[in-house]
């Protein structure tokens, strides 16, 4: 089975800036992709490429192992960063609409859109307009909007923006449960926590280029475990062990990086001698590390 998305070696400037260069990767059927990076560094830009919205200076876009064309969209669904609802709408209006743009019959896009309400618990708001609900809320049926086609692909730019935890651990669900019945997703953010929790495959990019790819397990295996995390009761004088590189003490637990190299049973005998431990957790860094690690950036918040 060919990828459901495949870019090779694309590029996009815009006038005298680079916003994507040489960029190329590929995301399987019933997997869930990540495109990383920070704020402005052309994960947007990639996005409007592979659906055609603009079109690469260089290189080639394939979607459902063919040449990019318009027909395609159709098994595409789309939740862009910036949000689009008409406020004056009813919500159950709304959805059927967008289903019969997406060529639903009316009847399966009201049903389809009754089970989703259900699903993301906003039964209760369907008769009432857009704009009479809470940013939440609409961003639950702009979610509902792009996945009542039932698409094959789904692109997600920042799906989790507005959302409290519940909400977004609900539409997180929701996501795994659309992988699993073979859907291939790609979830395109600057929150690289979210990312280590959902994603199988990443890509994160730097100023248009890719920095780093591959699978989530092959990726950060190239990195040592490097940081510990350490709950005591007792003097934190071994904080300042020599294989230690720094620490935050919040008192009672500490965060440690160590030193390349550096033996974490020694700093674990050194702590025994001190104090209490509860807890001693060596611990792969995570992405947004790496990613300083790479490029020697903090993400944006």
């Amino acid at each position: 089975m060919p990828p459901v998305v495949a870019l090779d070696r694309i590029s996009k400037s815009y006038e005298n800036k680079v916003a994507v260069e040489d960029l190329s990767f590929q995301i399987e059927p019933g997997s869930m992709f990540g495109l990383l990076g920070p704020n402005g560094s052309g994960k947007t830009s990639s996005i409007r490429m592979m659906i055609g919205i603009t079109m690469p200076d260089s290189g080639s876009v394939r979607l459902f192992g063919k040449p990019y064309e318009r027909e395609s969209l159709k098994r595409v669904g789309y939740l862009p960063e910036e949000r689009g609802l008409y406020k004056k709408m009813k919500v159950m209006d709304q959805l059927v609409f967008i289903g019969r743009l997406r060529g639903l019959d009316p009847a399966v896009a009201g049903k389809r859109a009754h089970e989703w309400c259900e699903r993301l618990q906003i039964l209760d708001a369907v008769q009432k307009k857009t704009e009479e609900l809470s940013k939440g809320m609409q961003q639950k049926i702009q979610f509902i909007a792009t996945l009542i086609h039932e698409p094959e692909l789904v692109i997600m730019d920042e799906p989790f923006s507005g959302l409290d935890p519940v909400n977004a651990s609900l539409l997180q669900d929701t996501l795994l449960d659309l992988k699993k019945k073979g859907r291939a997703i790609l979830f395109s953010t600057h929150r690289m926590d979210q990312v280590e929790k959902l994603c199988d495959t990443i890509c994160l990019i730097h100023r248009g280029r890719a920095v780093l790819s591959g699978g989530m397990r092959e990726v950060k295996s190239r990195y040592e475990r490097d940081h510990v995390v350490i709950n005591f009761d007792g003097e934190a004088c071994f904080l300042h062990h020599p294989s230690v590189k720094s620490f935050k003490n919040y008192g009672g637990q500490a965060e440690i990086e160590l030193h390349e190299h550096a033996n974490a049973q020694d700093l674990l005998r050194a702590a025994m001698e001190k104090a209490v431990v509860y807890r001693f957790e060596l611990m792969e860094p995570s992405l947004e590390e790496i990613f300083i690690r790479t490029v020697g950036e903090k993400i944006d918040a």
